[in-house]
């Protein structure tokens, strides 16, 4: 998702590494980057200008402070003023203007109205029975209304989503959408029903037709949100149809759908700005479960490289049940934690979705986004169960009892190489000691009883992670600065599980590659301590240049 417009910012935060001020001619250069890569994303061109006048106004002449904590000085460096200043933009980029725009819905009593409009192929049937499935987990009772009489199959469709999700659907045979509409707010105030969604007829283009159905649908029924459905990958055009439809209709605002099937993403930078109407949900996968509410912070953090902490909690928070984490946590930080456990931890990550998902969603790379060539595998979280499912129940509770023979049974029983199971075995020890460690050790960690209290940490980009161990003697330097959150401390077990459950040879930064019998820091050379020193210097001269 939007990997072009993160690889622009990666690229000028490298470009001021070693700088020691922000100067007109460093500014310029680094972004440069930012521009080309926002032209190729797509995005609208007097978008990326004023968004790149802005950054240069903010950036140039920038005082790099000196923040004092207690007894400890701690330096911000330029680059990392240059990507605040940044994130900073992009949230006014795509955030909204006041309280009631950054409300998702708004809702009214006894029934709240919500029509949705757009062209064909944005997927506005799905996002319907999706906008569906959000009302009931906040304990909403709609009714799906099916007024795209046009389209084949349409009816059908969103009649089928209703089965899926339980909701009943309303249509009427032969009746103008209009009227039909207006039928099914008396049809939801005599059942019961406290949201009504219209699914509106689309066009392959905006024409006069269907533009006056929408208004007379608006007329009649009166909708509380009007929410305008977008395809990210149509680009410059989802753009143009938005404005067109804002200009004839009073959109509450849009809702982006394949988004994270798009590298480009342009028109989620575009829309609001060329609009000054805020995207209120994003569709983020097929099934009925993906769809989010928009966080501007959010969508700015990861296109910055330094994930989404805040939206990951809210994901787990749907799946995990809060006092089992509590439980797992404890035994995890106690080294109590075994395969068993892993495995039903595996089983919830299952269930949020796509795993390079949530590792993008997660500031384990320190700014830099997921490392180039890093290829996530949903298929690895199969073979993990499929290898602990071939074990006995004790090698499940004492993993050090598998030796090479019983490596060698498993593998044959799961369907995968000797190897395979030896670096899983690697991966959960690693995990079982770094928790253990943290248990025991002083400081904010250690004092973490469980899942709940993770979500304290909400503005965690602006943390290093040396200082939240709180000085803990044994761990790896973490990457720090803006975002930098190595390795897998203070997370929920489920986290540390997927983090166990990356494919073979990828090791997050800081860390020796995992192997049977408990891993441990990498410990860099002396030439290699030289080399990086020799190279700092160097870049510190450059920058007095």
């Amino acid at each position: 998702m939007l990997e072009i417009v993160s690889k622009g910012f990666s690229a000028a935060k490298a470009k001021l590494t070693g700088k020691t001020e922000l100067t007109a001619e460093n500014i310029e250069d680094a972004v440069r980057d930012v521009r080309v890569s926002l032209l190729e994303a797509d995005v609208e061109i007097n978008v990326v200008k004023t968004f790149v006048d802005r950054v240069k106004d903010k950036a140039i002449g920038k005082v790099v402070a000196t923040e004092v904590d207690g007894k400890k000085k701690l330096k911000a460096s330029p680059e990392e003023h240059f990507i605040a200043i940044c994130q900073e933009e992009l949230e006014a980029l795509l955030g909204a203007q006041d309280a009631k725009e950054a409300q998702p819905i708004t809702f009214r009593r006894p029934v709240t109205t919500i029509m949705m409009v757009g062209l064909q192929g944005t997927g506005k049937t799905t996002t319907t029975g999706k906008l569906a499935s959000y009302l009931l987990k906040d304990k909403r009772k709609p009714l799906l209304v099916a007024a795209d009489i046009y389209r084949p199959a349409a009816v059908d469709q969103l009649k089928v989503l209703g089965e899926q999700l339980g909701v009943p659907v309303f249509h009427e045979p032969g009746v103008k959408p209009e009227d039909m509409c207006a039928h099914a707010l008396r049809k939801a105030r005599d059942s019961g029903r406290d949201v009504v969604i219209f699914d509106t007829a689309g066009r392959l283009a905006i024409d006069d037709e269907l533009m006056h159905e929408l208004e007379q649908i608006k007329e009649k029924s009166k909708p509380d949100n009007i929410f305008l459905v977008v395809d990210a990958m149509s680009g410059q055009d989802a753009v143009r149809t938005a404005a067109e439809f804002n200009r004839r209709l009073p959109l509450s605002g849009f809702i982006m759908t394949k988004l994270d099937g798009d590298a480009r993403g342009g028109a989620a930078l575009s829309i609001r700005e060329v609009t000054k109407k805020p995207i209120k949900f994003l569709g983020m996968g097929e099934t009925l479960d993906k769809l989010e509410v928009f966080r501007p912070e959010g969508l700015a953090s990861r296109i910055l490289g330094m994930g989404d902490i805040v939206g990951l909690m809210k994901d787990f928070e749907q799946v995990v049940d809060e006092k089992q984490a509590e439980r797992d946590t404890k035994k995890l930080l106690a080294g109590k934690f075994t395969l068993t456990d892993f495995l039903e931890q595996i089983k919830v990550i299952q269930k949020m979705g796509s795993f390079k998902d949530i590792l993008d969603k997660f500031p384990l790379f320190g700014g830099g986004g997921m490392p180039e060539g890093v290829n996530v595998d949903d298929k690895q979280l199969v073979r993990i169960e499929a290898m602990i499912k071939s074990m006995t129940q004790k090698e499940r509770d004492d993993p050090a009892k598998i030796d090479k023979s019983r490596a060698a049974r498993i593998a044959k029983g799961s369907g995968v190489k000797d190897q395979e199971v030896t670096d899983l075995i690697g991966r959960f020890n690693m995990m079982q000691t770094m928790m253990q460690q943290i248990g025991q050790a002083p400081g904010l960690l250690g004092q973490l009883p469980g899942f709940k209290q993770l979500a304290q940490m909400r503005n965690i980009r602006n943390m290093s992670m040396d200082d939240v161990f709180g000085g803990m003697k044994g761990m790896p330097k973490m990457p720090g600065g803006m975002g930098g959150m190595g390795g897998m401390a203070g997370m929920p077990p489920e986290l540390a599980s997927a983090m166990q459950a990356m494919p073979r040879g990828f090791t997050p930064p800081g860390f020796a590659a995992p192997r049977a019998g408990g891993a441990r820091p990498n410990q860099p050379s002396q030439k290699d301590k030289k080399a990086k020193r020799k190279a700092q210097k160097q870049a510190r001269k450059k920058g007095r240049r």
